[in-house]
């Protein structure tokens, strides 16, 4: 523990008198006796028959989201929010089992930083839907705005419409599913994961990126820094379909147009580099 009370300071008079620096663990954060071990220790024991409903008609974000902690906390594994009228923030920093329905459309920064609910959305979704998803399903039945699944980490995240620019900037796992086309700068500085576009594909598709997998179905207007086309593989075309099946979006022609967009691989390395090409990353 490290002392920061300072008579006559501004922490003292907030009450920040000490600050914990030390003894902070990983096994902290999760169960062990749960099932796989991946369970957080605060996490509410729910189930998915008790079923509860939020209307955010006249509430606020923060509202709506402590009323879904609150039917969490009371064991309700099902829940049902209505009205959200594209109000930003809902649904956000769920570290939880439970299948969330929202009827209607989403702001921006909907149902970040989720671990482990599945959640379905009918209507449409503002920016930065899903960053830092970690892991479980979402599912979004119209169309997405920009940095959809920014730094996206685990599980699925789908969008049966179109999206904008930058989808998966700096994605590091899971699998982003775009059921039409979508945007400019999309899997920019991507590490890992994979991505499937079964539309169109905007700008610099894959500029910067380090390592995952990119496939479009459709036109690719061009590829970014060291994004270039690799070899869609029996392995590939399977996966694909199993995928794709799961969310009833396998094109009527199947899956063997797709096209494979991988790393080159030439940025690992930036010693390497000529200066103008530094000068263009940089």
């Amino acid at each position: 523990m490290a002392n920061i009370e300072i008579e006559g300071s501004v922490s003292h008079e907030m009450g920040m008198h000490t600050e914990q620096l030390a003894g902070r663990t990983q096994q902290m954060f999760f169960d062990l006796d749960e099932e796989g071990g991946f369970g957080y220790p605060d996490g509410f024991d729910v189930d998915y028959n008790k079923r509860g409903e939020v209307d955010a008609s006249n509430m606020g974000p923060k509202e709506v989201n402590q009323r879904i902690r609150e039917l969490m906390a009371d064991g309700h594994g099902t829940i049902v929010l209505k009205n959200p009228g594209a109000k930003h923030s809902l649904a956000v920093g769920i570290l939880n089992r439970l299948n969330l329905i929202i009827e209607g459309s989403l702001g921006y920064f909907g149902c970040g930083l989720c671990d482990g609910p599945n959640i379905r959305i009918s209507g449409r979704v503002g920016w930065s839907c899903a960053e830092n998803m970690m892991a479980g399903t979402l599912v979004i039945e119209k169309n997405a705005g920009s940095t959809f699944g920014a730094a996206i980490r685990g599980g699925d995240l789908v969008c049966k419409g179109s999206v904008g620019s930058r989808t998966g900037i700096d994605m590091k796992g899971g699998t982003i599913i775009v059921g039409g086309d979508t945007g400019a700068f999309s899997g920019f500085m991507m590490q890992r994961g994979r991505m499937i576009v079964c539309g169109n594909a905007g700008k610099n598709l894959g500029d910067s990126m380090y390592d995952g997998t990119i496939y479009i179905g459709g036109e690719i207007q061009d590829l970014g820094v060291d994004a270039v086309p690799g070899e869609l593989t029996d392995l590939d075309k399977a996966w694909l379909t199993r995928k794709l099946s799961m969310y009833e979006l396998v094109p009527e022609k199947g899956v063997d147009h797709f096209t494979k967009i991988v790393a080159g691989r030439q940025l690992w390395n930036y010693d390497n580099l000529e200066p103008t090409e530094k000068k263009l990353i940089l």
